[in-house]
């Protein structure tokens, strides 16, 4: 078995600078997309992910991770963070999630059903807080 290649974290910042891509990084330097995405992370190249967590607190099954309801929470997670989707995905999920406060309403999600609508909880409403979150994150900028 024959040494792993290495990347050259010089190398690989001036060469990711001039606009290379994953591809081509990886033909250059004889690893696969994967090792040059590690070593981008390793050199501190690669822009932080979004972090939903809080928007979409539960663990999703495959049949519901793309559904409205999970998508318009992770859009409104991207704005509160910062990073807004396109125009278009941020305005339906703006308009859901403001359907839902006003009309006293809530999500929850059951793996089996997926997303279901509730009755808001009196202490306050995960979508209202998301929603907030948001709002403030788009005013401030």
């Amino acid at each position: 078995m024959g040494r792993r290649p290495t990347i050259d974290r010089g190398e690989l910042s001036r060469l990711a600078a001039e606009g290379l891509s994953v591809q081509e990084l990886a033909a250059h330097f004889g690893v696969s997309e994967s090792g040059v995405l590690q070593a981008k992370r390793a050199a501190g190249l690669a822009k932080p992910m979004l972090d939903h967590s809080r928007a979409v607190p539960w663990k999703l099954s495959r049949t519901h991770a793309q559904s409205g309801p999970a998508t318009n929470l992770r859009n409104l997670s991207a704005a509160a963070q910062g990073k807004p989707p396109a125009a278009e995905r941020l305005n339906t999920a703006l308009r859901w999630a403001q359907r839902l406060v006003d009309a006293g309403l809530d999500v929850d999600y059951d793996p089996a059903a997926g997303f279901v609508e509730i009755p808001a909880d009196a202490s306050g409403s995960h979508v209202a807080t998301v929603l907030a979150a948001a709002r403030k994150a788009l005013d401030e900028r």
